[in-house]
């Protein structure tokens, strides 16, 4: 082997080495916070839907009896529901924008858009940093790793009907929010 094909390789490895563990490093507070935000727009979804609203679920095969087993669940947590909200829920992180709170100087994203039907409910807008698209793009980009990540832990939670999905998902479940980004802030 050549003399400089040694330091080539070793430069190689290190760089791989480099890239990799800037690879894996997450941005706590941007998980932490489209893990809330996920959370409180699914949240906030299946309270919408009429309790009265059912849909079908079960096999169309026979039983031995002739009968078919056919079992009707509530709409809003099925999981027939939930996967379609999942497909577009991050298309919402638009509505958020970083959040610096007064006090702590803590950051997070929080909502800067009333929902339809809460009027004109708008916060303190003096502080929030509105970063353009960067900012909402990096919040969805987040949000979709978890809902890619998460799919099936997030259906189950909500099927089941978890008290707090906010906290066994992004605290329990990810461990996206520990420390000092609890998950139980205030969105």
């Amino acid at each position: 082997m050549a003399p400089w094909a040694s330091h080539v390789i070793l430069v190689v490895v290190a760089a791989a080495v480099l890239i990799k563990t800037a690879e894996g490093k997450k941005d706590q507070m941007l998980y932490c916070s489209a893990c809330r935000a996920l959370a409180d727009e699914l949240n906030y979804s299946v309270s919408q839907v009429d309790p009265k609203k059912t849909i079908h679920v079960g096999s169309f095969r026979l039983n031995p009896d002739g009968s078919l087993e056919d079992k009707k669940v509530p709409l809003a947590r099925s999981e027939t529901h939930l996967t379609e909200l999942l497909e577009n829920v991050c298309d919402s992180m638009n509505d958020y924008a970083l959040y610096i709170d007064p006090d702590t100087k803590e950051k997070s994203y929080k909502r800067f858009a009333p929902r339809e039907g809460e009027g004109g409910n708008f916060p303190d807008f003096k502080h929030f940093q509105f970063d353009g698209p960067d900012g909402s793009e990096s919040l969805k980009f987040a949000c979709e790793n978890i809902v890619e990540e998460y799919e099936d832990n997030i259906i189950s939670l909500f099927v089941q009907g978890v008290g707090d999905v906010l906290d066994m998902l992004c605290g329990k479940i990810s461990g996206h929010c520990k420390g000092s980004l609890s998950p139980h802030s205030e969105l």
